[in-house]
């Protein structure tokens, strides 16, 4: 059983014991992962740490609520970041109506712009959409033509919307979210995305799953809670419920296949 974590920040501060972190996960299972830049520096930061390890891999683009410093220098880099072979998919990027660090119009802006650069680099595209699903609907469908592939990270919407975005072609992604007490209609979701469009991640150091929400900074090894309880959700095997969601997402960000 190899799963990987389809979107963590593996740059972040809490992992400067990095290689203890890797160790942990491949402990526990999770044998890859996908760590996401959400600015310049940090996914330069990302490139370069996917390149100490086989089977991690980066993305490359800004971030929603740093969409003010996407200038047309830093997306000129973003992109020349994004030709590392390393670098597997745009993202994350999107659109946050919850928080104000960027304008909703800057937002929009650097939306529309790194899925251009998806389109020509022939790269999946990762998204964050916060409290904006119709607005990240409206311009993901303005410049869906010749997009790769769409991912939604950390779903947080309902079963409708979930719809409408599998009906597309695109994919969800699913946090330690799904365990919470309070979380009815992820779990709908959940039981409702067809394996081949459904990941899941960590989003580490956020959101970490029960029975461990109490370990304030989520890692990749604690993506099996998740699994597990997903697994259990849709009454499957956990091991055949592993190996469908790891294909699926060796197949959206084009991985080579672990031995």
């Amino acid at each position: 059983m190899n799963l990987t974590d389809a979107h963590c920040h593996l740059t972040y501060e809490q992992f400067a014991g990095i290689d203890a972190v890797i160790r942990r996960s491949i402990d526990a299972g999770v044998t890859g992962w996908i760590t996401i830049g959400t600015d310049l520096a940090d996914s330069k930061k990302a490139v370069e740490l996917a390149g100490r390890f086989e089977n991690m891999f980066a993305t490359a683009a800004i971030h929603p609520h740093n969409a003010k410093t996407a200038d047309q220098t830093t997306l000129a880099q973003i992109k020349g970041l994004a030709q590392s072979k390393k670098v597997v998919a745009i993202g994350e990027t999107g659109l946050d109506l919850h928080y104000d660090f960027s304008t909703p119009q800057q937002q929009q802006d650097s939306f529309a712009k790194h899925l251009e650069i998806a389109k020509e680099l022939n790269l999946p595209v990762v998204i964050h959409s916060r409290k904006a699903f119709d607005e990240t609907m409206e311009i993901l469908e303005a410049h869906e033509s010749g997009l790769k592939g769409v991912v939604f990270h950390c779903y947080s919407g309902n079963r409708p919307q979930a719809k409408i975005i599998l009906d597309k072609g695109w994919y969800i992604s699913l946090t330690g979210v799904v365990t919470f007490k309070n979380a009815e209609t992820t779990r709908e979701v959940a039981k409702y995305v067809p394996l081949n469009q459904l990941m899941i991640e960590t989003d580490a150091p956020y959101l970490s799953p029960e029975p461990m929400r109490k370990q304030k900074v989520n890692e990749p090894a604690l993506l099996i809670h998740t699994a597990r309880f997903i697994a259990g959700l849709r009454g499957m095997d956990f091991t055949k419920f592993a190996e469908a969601v790891t294909a699926t997402t060796t197949q959206f960000f084009s991985l080579p296949h672990q031995s």
